[in-house]
């Protein structure tokens, strides 16, 4: 597809199909969402669109300009073809709820305060359901549970949720910040940044691009998809078993940093997204020699839940 009005029309053209479509017309259409993953300090929670709304999505393109851009030009043209309310989700909206000591980066206030440096966190609306299913599958209220949830997919980040409230998360101003993902570095000493352009010649953009979409996963050992990577790993590649060991070693870390917030609180330990779902050699690791903290795996039930039949996987000894 050449852009994306085209993909509109299209998409329209087979939804409409007197042979295979869903709808008579586009008017059958009653609402339509929209997931933007940056909203800044503007939003909290979903919201319909209106000029207002779009203008500070735009404002919002250079915390996320990977990402913001593409939201809101979808926003455009689906309002240009669907004649109905539309609703921004916003993916930062579910860590609107952490307090500012979780937040605050430790740089000038003022400085922060001008060019809305802080941390945002991402992943909400996957945070919001995990959280929801998490509830139902305890039999409790969303509001009474702690839980610590590990989104593992080629994004990844991990959340710390305590009486239903997140109150600290590892992704930050933008998606870089956090867990090793497929691309991404996540957590980086500032100074490697100025040491790249210094030493190699790159330009701020250039250094931002690597960072991003030539690190993580893929800059360690030149793949970013999990399961080939442990593949490799078990046939003896040292690249792809190093990159294994950082990305659950990163998320160890989360982890048992959130175990301190809670003051050792938890009511579930949630794995979700691609890796976190399917990867039962992954969830093993991250579980490994924490029965003294309580968490305890059940080694037959992990091999068997995935994507499709998610549920515990821990012992009744578990607490």
């Amino acid at each position: 597809m050449p852009d994306h009005a085209s993909a509109f029309s299209e998409m329209i053209r087979h939804l409409t199909s007197a042979k295979s479509g869903l709808i008579r017309d586009v008017h059958d259409i009653h609402v339509v969402g929209h997931r933007v993953v940056h909203g800044a300090d503007h939003f909290s929670q979903s919201v319909l669109i209106d000029q207002k709304v779009e203008d500070a999505i735009q404002d919002a393109c250079k915390l996320a300009p990977l990402h913001n851009p593409a939201n809101l030009l979808g926003i455009r043209e689906a309002k240009a073809v669907f004649p109905c309310p539309h609703v921004a989700v916003f993916d930062t909206a579910f860590h609107s709820t952490m307090p500012p000591v979780s937040y605050t980066y430790a740089i000038p206030l003022d400085l922060a305060e001008r060019h809305k440096i802080r941390r945002y966190g991402f992943h909400g609306t996957s945070y919001c359901y995990v959280l929801q299913q998490t509830a139902e599958k305890l039999g409790k209220r969303a509001a009474d549970i702690n839980a610590i949830i590990c989104h593992l997919g080629n994004g990844t980040s991990i959340a710390c949720v305590e009486k239903g409230k997140c109150i600290d998360t590892s992704m930050g101003l933008t998606p870089l910040e956090g867990l090793v993902m497929g691309t991404r570095c996540g957590d980086l000493d500032p100074g490697i940044f100025n040491h790249l352009m210094r030493e190699q010649g790159l330009t701020s953009v250039q250094v931002d691009a690597l960072l991003n979409k030539g690190s993580g996963l893929l800059g360690l050992c030149g793949d970013s998809n999990m399961e080939t990577i442990i593949a490799s790993a078990d046939q003896g590649e040292a690249n792809a078993k190093l990159a294994v060991d950082i990305f659950v070693n990163r998320v160890r870390k989360y982890l048992g940093s959130y175990l301190v917030r809670l003051n050792g609180h938890v009511d579930a330990i949630v794995f979700t997204a691609g890796i976190g779902q399917n990867s039962d050699r992954i969830r093993a690791m991250v579980c490994e020699g924490l029965t003294p903290l309580g968490v305890s795996l059940n080694v037959a039930k992990n091999a068997r839940r995935s994507m499709r039949n998610g549920g515990t996987i821990s012992t009744a000894h578990s607490h």
